[in-house]
């Protein structure tokens, strides 16, 4: 896919020198910055949703087998803090 920016003249001389510099262009480098910036925002998911399991297993306690039902629970008069 090809997409358009608007950059000033003197940062693309600048980016383009270090491009050279580095044995690369100035294409290459935008390419492989947001190649990283997708990989890693990945790879950032990935490692949040790995920690957040985590946390789980470590806070989550067995309660036993639940004795209640769904309309038990309705069945109960409701009782209002305070009264």
């Amino acid at each position: 896919m090809k997409i358009t920016l608007n950059i000033d003249d003197e940062t693309v001389k600048k980016v383009r020198k270090i491009a050279m510099d580095k044995g690369t262009t100035l294409t290459a480098m935008v390419r492989g910055y947001l190649t990283s910036i997708a990989g890693s925002d990945a790879a950032t998911r990935k490692a949040d949703a790995g920690r957040l399991m985590e946390t789980f297993e470590k806070v989550s306690r067995d309660m036993g087998p639940r004795t209640w039902t769904r309309e038990d629970l309705y069945d109960r008069p409701r009782r209002y803090h305070g009264r």
